[in-house]
């Protein structure tokens, strides 16, 4: 390495420049072969460096966002689940309604593909680089729990509740929530309406949300206000995706009957 190539390494390295120091020579040489512009090896080398700190935020926000796997919406089978309203939820792959801090809630019964739905939502916004994070109903209890008993609830809230543009909240209903925990739960909702995108999914109607949340149809009631004033809400219906494969080989008799997740 010369002296020059030695000063223009050490200027990339103050200036954070990780991808320009790696990408440079190559790009200087095709440049030079192509008697490209200087403008246009300029803007070459800052395309370079603006698409690897994109990749950088993307992993980051990836890594934040805890999802339990990759989904993307193009894989949701809807030949069978054909209760699902696919126009409604292709319009919400905009991703709009984050910008307008509006929420998503997918009901259904067990297996219909409304966790799949919800991740797929989350990963396209954390490709689109938008912070978000994933959580079931009952990891959030259980943080939320612990974060009080430590005295550290409020700062917990700021980071991991209000700081994502996109909250996802999976399998509301499935285990019931005492007195303290649907406080809480009221509490997640009520700090992040109209500041923040929320996606819950559950097996339950609304008209038995209150089973989930200690019996208290007032605070149930207060929650859904709060949840539904700007919200899309996508009634899935169908048999289980997930017995589809037991059911076509026989070793399940086909009944009308859904499992719980």
């Amino acid at each position: 390495m010369n002296l020059q190539m030695d000063r223009i390494q050490q200027a990339c390295e103050t200036l954070k420049l990780n991808a320009v120091a790696l990408e440079w020579p190559a790009i200087a040489e095709k440049s030079a072969t192509d008697e490209s512009t200087l403008a246009d090896f300029l803007e070459q080398l800052l395309d370079v460096e603006l698409r690897a700190r994109n990749q950088r935020t993307r992993d980051a926000f990836l890594k934040f966002a805890g999802l339990p796997s990759i989904k993307c919406f193009e894989d949701y089978d809807f030949k069978f689940a054909t209760g699902a309203p696919r126009k409604q939820l292709q319009e919400l792959t905009s991703l709009a309604f984050i910008q307008r801090a509006e929420n998503i809630v997918l009901l259904g019964p067990s297996g219909v593909g409304k966790s799949h739905l919800a991740i797929a939502l989350a990963y396209k916004a954390v490709m689109s680089s938008i912070k978000t994070r994933f959580i079931t109903a009952a990891d959030l209890m259980l943080q939320l729990a612990a974060a009080k008993k430590l005295d550290r609830l409020e700062t917990f809230l700021k980071r991991s509740i209000l700081a994502p543009k996109l909250l996802v909240i999976d399998e509301i209903g499935y285990l019931p929530f005492g007195r303290e925990e649907a406080n809480l739960f009221f509490n997640v909702i009520a700090k992040r309406y109209e500041h923040g995108s929320v996606i819950v999914t559950s097996n339950l109607p609304f008209s038995q949300w209150s089973t989930a949340f200690a019996d208290d149809q007032t605070l149930t009631a207060a929650l859904l206000d709060r949840l539904l004033h700007h919200a899309h809400i996508a009634q899935i219906s169908g048999n289980s995706y997930r017995l589809k494969g037991k059911k076509a080989a026989g070793t399940m008799p086909v009944t009308n009957q859904q499992v719980t997740q």
